[in-house]
């Protein structure tokens, strides 16, 4: 009797547990149709795992970023104000009104003021950096360029008189030209008060009366390498080195002469200019 009423009793337990939580409906299954395109493959990217490096989605095309336009170089701006000068005065000229005369003046103005400010500019630069002021190595004002010239002519005129222990002169010439009877006496000058040695050599036979031993060319001029048949010419021999070095074709005058074979002598290229 006693077992009957426990019995009784876990049933109506049983009864009234299931009476206060009805059974829930199941959750309906996502339909197969709708798929999520970012969504990861299982596959490739879950079994497989193949790293960072391989797309497990399809990526998405970046954004395009707008273009943005070159600066414009500085040659280009002053190929465009030379343009747009040139333009405003062919309208002056060609439609000669007011207004386009004037357009044209201001411009012009404009240009001039600014190529004022780069002239001052580029002067104190000069004034400021003395390596850069070529001014102190060549004087153009009256009195530096004065003491510059003196000072030249004595180092030159220094040089010139012991020029004649290693150079010697060849002077070609011809009897019928009239050049030469100018240029001779000169040359003789030079010669003389720098005591440098002269071959005078005679391209047609005939004498010359300022250098009485002179030797008719038997084939000198072109074994040194002096081009062309003109007289008179100048040249340089080297004793040391052999070499030849035409100093001028012509008529030169004595300091032309003297500078030259100064310069040729005694100078590095591009140092004196």
């Amino acid at each position: 009797m006693l077992r009957f009423a426990k019995l009784s009793l876990l049933v109506a337990v049983a009864s009234s547990i299931g009476a206060a939580a009805p059974l829930r409906a199941q959750d309906p299954e996502p339909s197969r149709d709708v798929v999520d395109k970012d969504a990861p493959d299982d596959f490739y990217c879950g079994e497989r795992k193949l790293g960072q490096w391989f797309y497990c989605a399809k990526p998405k095309a970046p954004e395009a970023t707008p273009s943005v336009a070159p600066e414009q170089s500085a040659a280009d701006r002053i190929a465009s104000i030379s343009k747009q000068l040139d333009e405003l005065k062919a309208r002056a000229i060609l439609e000669p009104t007011e207004a386009n005369v004037i357009a044209y003046v201001r411009f012009q103005r404009e240009q001039l003021d600014r190529a004022s400010t780069f002239s001052d500019t580029w002067q104190r630069a000069l004034w400021q950096n003395p390596d850069l002021d070529y001014t102190l190595q060549r004087p153009v004002s009256t009195v530096g360029k004065r003491l510059w010239l003196d000072n030249r002519k004595a180092d030159r005129d220094a040089v010139l008189t012991n020029l004649g222990q290693r150079y010697g002169l060849f002077y070609f010439y011809a009897q019928s030209c009239g050049a030469c009877e100018v240029f001779a006496p000169i040359l003789r000058s030079v010669t003389d008060s720098h005591r440098m040695s002269v071959m005078a050599v005679s391209m047609d036979g005939g004498p010359n009366r300022e250098f009485p031993n002179y030797v008719v060319d038997s084939g000198q001029r072109a074994r040194m390498g002096v081009p062309g048949n003109e007289t008179p010419a100048l040249v340089l021999f080297d004793t040391q080195t052999k070499r030849t070095i035409p100093v001028g074709y012509g008529v030169l005058s004595a300091d032309e002469i003297m500078d030259r074979i100064f310069m040729l002598t005694n100078t590095k290229v591009g140092s004196d200019y």
